[in-house]
């Protein structure tokens, strides 16, 4: 696709909070890497289902892929839209007792006791792209610490092959310095698989490390800030 991936023109949408979600323009290109920061979960939440047409604004338009949510007409027409996006959050359930591999077949099979040669080899690519030691791909998630889950979650959102990558307040309870680790690594992946990223964050240094442009989202208004070269550089 040679245009906007992603596109949203003022719009709103209530959901509890102080304040709507509010976001006046964006326009995400099919190679683009973006990280927005101002997001706490439950925005980051509203934010990625507006993206993906799980949900529709109160006012204002989103269009994925040239064509508005709005117009998604019923539950097969958005699985197959939504399937475009890989999504990087914790609301993407690991489950627990199974092994890393296991959880990284399912999105191509649910014969998973133990999956087959094939599948496996498929999973055991995935959590090798992204970093997961060979040595926890037997073990069971659970025992993943948080930047492990992240890797996980990141493995599993790349599965299907996705033209957006989609990462929701991915790092909290990651170790700093590992985050920016992993924010790099996926913004590497991103680059190579020549797909865009489009990050809703409160992460200032994983949102440099993910992305090539990073802007601030302003709560009350809607525009996204482009940060100042002086406050980029840490100067006052």
């Amino acid at each position: 696709m040679t245009g906007p991936v992603v596109e949203i023109a003022a719009i709103s949408k209530a959901y509890g909070g102080l304040r709507p979600l509010r976001v006046q323009q964006l326009s995400v290109g099919a190679e683009d890497r973006i990280a927005i920061l101002g997001f706490d979960a439950p925005a980051a939440e509203v934010f990625v289902n507006l993206v993906t047409g799980a949900s529709l604004p109160d006012s204002g338009e989103v269009r994925i892929f040239g064509r508005a949510t709005s117009a998604i007409a019923d539950s097969a027409d958005w699985l197959a839209t939504v399937d475009r996006f890989g999504i990087v959050s914790e609301r993407a359930v690991l489950l627990e007792q199974l092994t890393v591999i296991q959880n990284l077949a399912m999105p191509f099979t649910l014969d998973i006791e133990p999956p087959d040669a094939g599948v496996r080899q498929q999973a055991e690519a995935l959590a090798a792209e992204v970093g997961l030691p060979p040595a926890t791909w037997t073990r069971p998630a659970a025992e993943l610490d948080a930047v492990g889950r992240l890797r996980a979650r990141l493995a599993r959102a790349l599965a299907l092959g996705p033209h957006v990558l989609l990462l929701e307040h991915a790092s909290p309870g990651c170790e700093k310095s590992a985050a920016d680790g992993v924010g790099r690594q996926i913004r590497a992946i991103g680059e190579r698989r020549r797909i865009a990223i489009l990050a809703a964050t409160a992460d200032a240094r994983f949102a440099r490390a993910v992305a090539s442009r990073v802007v601030t989202l302003e709560a009350a208004t809607g525009r996204l800030v482009e940060p100042s070269p002086r406050r980029w550089f840490g100067l006052p």
